[in-house]
């Protein structure tokens, strides 16, 4: 069995090609934490998360200091075993963001070491569900665009053969999120689907009275409408709720969206490879979902969720947010408004070696 020798650790931050801001916050700079696993048989793997400006040094240092040195010397193919042993090391700092994407990226790593040495693709190694999923953008649809420019960029992404957009809400006043759904409607008519996000922004009593007006727009759904740790708030508007409830960036492990699922509190499952500490357990709130007939529409990091959506029958949408052109050769292949999975081994993602260490701000090698 292929033993683990070598880490690398990197970190480079990747600015956004676009601003982007919704209601709470803005996308300052992605920090991506990299892990290169390479092992005694000559077999290796790359993994990666991220996040959105915040927090990246920590999770570095959290590589760097606890969770690399335990890999050196393990079997690279026992991933869930892996995956277990470094939860329960970190048990003091889980469940949480830190943890979650730290193990992101070591678990991504090992996944592509092992889909590489078997010469498969991460969508066949993972399920092999799907080798085409409907995608929709959300670079046009920031909180910040004036009305004419959401219905612009949403007339574009049509034309192009995007099957949805997602628009950003959350301004104080109803009468002006409603404008500009409003606009857009208007102008890419009824067969374009239109998801709203308002980013954890409003209370209850808010969302209750803002989602009878979205759904009289035909929206596909209404995203994170409250802070995602009122499960109580969010299944009393699902129950209420005519547009299907989606929650999931910023849920952190199974078990979380266990209690989601149970609860009724969301149909539209929204998971994050990174988020929720990679694809071992990635695959387990997919497969979850599939089993209580609720759709897996991933948030963000596309290059990497494709795969993923494609290996599971609950997979309903790829996410269109590009971030890693600056540092990788390949892109998300679209075809008739369908996101077709990677065929190459492994994650499916053409590294640029060479610009990522010129861009790393942090590196570390443990053996």
């Amino acid at each position: 069995m292929p033993r683990i020798k070598e880490v690398e650790l990197l970190q480079v931050n990747l600015p956004p090609p676009v601003p982007r801001s919704d209601a709470i916050q803005s996308f300052v700079t992605q920090e991506t934490p990299i892990v290169r696993i390479r092992c005694d048989d000559g077999s290796e793997g790359d993994g990666y998360s991220y996040t959105i400006g915040t927090g990246g040094s920590s999770v570095f240092a959290l590589l760097k200091d606890h969770l690399g040195p335990r890999l050196i010397g393990r079997e690279a193919d026992e991933i869930e075993a892996i995956w277990r042993d470094l939860l329960f090391a970190t048990h003091a700092t889980s469940v949480g963001a830190i943890t979650s994407l730290a193990l992101a990226a070591i678990d991504t790593a090992l996944w592509d070491r092992r889909c590489r040495a078997a010469n498969l693709p991460l969508w066949r190694a993972a399920g092999g569900a799907q080798a085409r999923i409907p995608v929709y953008t959300t670079e046009g649809g920031w909180l910040h665009l004036s009305p004419d420019t959401l219905v612009r960029e949403t007339l574009a992404a049509q034309a192009a053969g995007f099957k949805g957009a997602k628009i950003k809400v959350g301004k104080p006043h109803l009468a002006e999120d409603m404008a500009r759904l409003r606009a857009v409607r208007a102008a890419v008519g009824e067969g374009f689907e239109i998801m709203v996000d308002a980013n954890q922004c409003f209370t209850l009593s808010e969302a209750l009275k803002r989602a009878p007006h979205y759904a009289a727009l035909g929206i596909a759904w209404f995203e994170e409408p409250l802070p995602a740790d009122d499960l109580t708030g969010h299944a009393r508007l699902a129950a209420a709720s005519e547009v299907p409830i989606a929650v999931g960036e910023s849920l952190y492990s199974p078990g979380q969206f266990a209690d989601y699922i149970r609860a009724g509190a969301a149909s539209i499952i929204q998971v994050d490879v990174a988020r929720v500490g990679g694809i071992t357990p990635w695959l387990k709130v997919a497969h979850m979902a599939e089993a209580c007939n609720l759709h897996v529409a991933p948030h963000f990091l596309m290059e990497l969720q494709v795969s993923l959506v494609g290996a599971t029958p609950a997979g309903r949408w790829v996410e269109y947010i590009p971030q890693l052109d600056a540092v990788a050769t390949s892109r998300l292949a679209i075809e008739d408004g369908h996101a077709l999975v990677p065929q190459s081994a492994g994650l499916g993602i053409a590294w640029r070696w060479d610009e990522i260490e010129r861009r790393a701000v942090a590196r570390h090698i443990l053996q």
